[in-house]
C-alpha cells in the first residue's frame, strides 16, 4: 500500500513467475451488521440513498456509536486531535464507504479492530488521523489551499478554463462524502479549525446561467466536465435542467459527470427517478451527437463491490456511453503496483470501469504523507504496464500547476536532489491569452521532502521557512548555479 514497502520494484528479481500473478475475483460486499450500530439494519435499508444519507459518520460521537468497544480510545483520541490540528476537510462518511474499511478483519474482544482500523487503506484517506501525517514536514512549503490556481481561471464563478477546448464546472461545494486529500478542499465541505472555506458569492440559479452564457459565447469550448463538489448532491431535476441547457449548445460534443458517489454512495444512482433523468439525458445526447460519460473516483480495490457494479450497470442501461476511473495516488493507500492492478482489475472485470488517471496527490497542506515524488509514480507507471488491455492501463499524472495533466514520464528536466521537476506546456490557460513567455517557460512541481536525499533535505532545511519570493529566488539561483557547473564540465 505504501511507496517504501512496494513489491514488485526490484528489477534484480529474476525469480519464476510473473512479478503479478493475475487472478480474477468475485466481488463481495461487507456485511454491515458486523459493526454494533448497524447490526440491526435491514437490506432495504441498507438500498436506501435517503438512509446512506441521513446516517453518514460526521463525528466521534456517531464512529463510536458505530464500533461500540471494538476499537481503542487511542484511535479515537488520534482523530479528534486531527481534525482539530490538521484536518482539510470535515469528517463525512456513506455508510457504504464506512463498509469498505476493514471489511475481512474478524470481530472478537473489545479494541480487536483498533490495529487493522489503522492499517486500513479506505480509512488512511478518508478518516485521516494525526499520527498518520508528517510531523518533518506535514505540509510542503509550496503548499496552497488551491494548488492548481483553478479560481483564477474562473471564466464565469465556478467555470474554469484551463484548457483550450475543455472546462470545468462546480456546480455546488458539497459531496456525500469527503476525502481527506480533496484537491478543492479550499471551496468544498464545512470550514474546519485549519481552513475558513471559501463561498461562492452568486444564487446558484445566476451561477450556472453565468457558465451556460459564457459556452454559448466560446465556441472552442467542446468538453465539459461537470463537477462540484459531486454531482450526486445535486437534486436529478436540477442536474438534468443544467444538462438538458447544456445540450443545446452546438459547440459541446463531450459532457463528463464527476461523481465519487458512484462509490461512495452507489445507492443515489440506482433511485428510480435519477436513473430516469440519466437516461432522458443520455438519449437527448445521442440524438445530438454528445458523447456522455461519468467519471468515478476509487482509490482502493475494497471499494468495488456488487454494488458499485450495479450502479455502473444502471449507468449504462440509461444510455451512458463509459464509466471512467481517476484515482489517487496516495502513500499507505495504493502506492504499490500490485495493489494498483487489482483495483485496475477489480473496476474493469468487476464493475466494467475504465480504468482512466492516477493523479499524483496535489501540492495542498498537511498532505506530504500521502504523497509520492515524480520517481516514484514513474516507477509505478512502469510498473503497471502490460497486464491489462492498452485501452484500459491508466497513466499515472502530475497536475502541474498552471499547467494541467502531464504524464509522468513528460517531465522537461528533473533535480532529483532538491525534488523540483519542471515541465513545458503547449497551450495557454484563459488567463495567458497575452502572455508571450506562457509556452516557452518551465513551471515547477515539487516532490515531498522526506523522499530526498539528506542533502537536498538539508537544503529545504535551510531554505524552506522564506516567503515565496524569496524562496523562489532561491531556488533560480541554485539551478543557475547547477547548470553552470554542468556547462563546466
Amino acid at each position: 500500500m505504501s511507496i517504501e514497502t512496494a513489491v514488485g520494484l526490484d528489477p534484480s528479481d529474476l525469480g519464476g513467475g510473473q512479478p503479478y500473478p493475475y487472478q480474477r475475483t468475485e466481488l463481495v460486499e461487507p456485511d454491515w451488521r458486523r459493526f454494533p450500530g448497524w447490526r440491526d439494519v435491514t437490506d432495504a435499508e441498507w438500498a436506501s440513498a435517503q438512509w446512506q444519507r441521513a446516517h453518514c459518520v460526521k463525528n466521534l460521537r456517531q464512529l463510536r456509536e458505530l464500533f461500540g468497544d471494538l476499537v481503542d480510545e487511542r484511535f479515537y483520541a488520534d482523530l479528534e486531535r486531527d481534525q482539530a490540528e490538521r484536518a482539510t476537510m470535515s469528517m463525512l462518511v456513506p455508510p457504504q464507504m464506512m463498509n469498505t474499511m476493514v471489511p475481512t478483519t474478524p470481530i472478537g474482544a473489545a479494541g480487536s479492530l483498533t490495529e487493522a482500523l489503522y492499517a486500513d487503506p479506505v480509512r488512511r484517506y478518508m478518516l485521516p488521523v494525526f499520527s498518520d501525517r508528517r510531523t518533518d514536514w506535514p505540509s510542503h512549503p509550496h503548499a496552497t489551499r488551491d494548488s492548481l490556481h483553478e479560481h483564477d481561471m474562473w471564466a464565469a464563478e465556478g467555470l474554469t478554463h484551463r484548457y483550450p477546448t475543455k472546462v470545468l464546472a462546480e456546480l455546488l461545494p458539497t459531496c456525500p462524502q469527503y476525502c481527506g486529500h480533496c484537491t478543492r478542499m479550499d471551496l468544498v465541505g464545512n470550514s474546519t479549525p485549519q481552513i475558513e472555506k471559501l463561498k461562492f458569492d452568486l444564487k446558484p440559479v445566476d451561477r450556472l446561467d453565468a457558465m451556460l452564457d459564457y459556452l454559448r459565447r466560446t465556441p472552442q469550448v467542446r468538453d465539459v466536465v461537470v463537477s462540484g463538489g459531486d454531482v450526486a448532491n445535486m437534486p436529478i431535476a436540477r442536474l438534468e435542467d443544467f444538462l438538458t441547457r447544456l445540450l443545446e449548445i452546438d459547440n459541446i460534443r463531450d459532457i463528463r459527470l464527476a461523481t465519487k458517489a458512484l462509490m461512495g454512495l452507489p445507492q443515489h444512482w440506482l433511485q428510480d427517478d435519477v436513473r430516469a433523468g440519466i437516461g432522458r439525458v443520455a438519449t437527448l445526447a445521442r440524438s445530438r451527437g454528445v458523447s456522455l460519460a461519468i467519471h468515478t473516483h476509487v482509490n482502493h480495490a475494497n471499494s468495488v463491490t456488487p454494488l458499485v457494479a450495479q450502479a455502473t450497470a444502471a449507468m449504462f442501461e440509461a444510455g451512458v456511453r463509459d464509466v471512467r476511473n481517476q484515482g489517487v495516488i496516495l502513500n499507505g493507500v495504493n502506492a504499490d503496483p500490485h495493489v494498483l492492478l487489482d483495483l485496475c482489475f477489480r473496476l474493469l472485470d468487476g464493475a466494467q470501469i475504465m480504468p482512466y488517471y492516477f493523479y499524483m496527490c496535489d501540492l495542498i497542506p498537511f498532505s506530504e504523507h500521502w504523497r509520492v515524488s515524480v520517481a516514484d509514480a514513474q516507477r509505478l507507471q512502469h510498473q503497471i504496464m502490460g497486464y491489462l488491455p492498452g485501452f484500459a492501463t491508466p497513466r499515472i499524472v502530475c497536475d502541474v500547476p498552471f499547467v494541467g495533466k502531464r504524464w509522468v514520464h513528460q517531465v522537461s528536466s528533473y533535480d532529483t536532489e532538491r525534488g523540483i521537476s519542471y515541465w513545458t506546456k503547449n497551450y495557454r490557460t484563459s488567463i495567458e491569452a497575452d502572455d508571450a513567455e506562457a509556452l516557452s517557460r518551465v513551471y515547477e512541481y515539487y516532490d515531498p521532502i522526506h523522499t530526498l536525499p539528506e542533502a537536498g533535505q538539508e537544503w529545504w532545511r535551510r531554505h524552506g521557512s522564506l516567503d515565496e519570493t524569496s524562496l523562489k529566488a532561491a531556488e533560480m539561483a541554485e539551478a543557475s548555479r547547477r547548470t553552470a557547473a554542468l556547462q563546466a564540465h
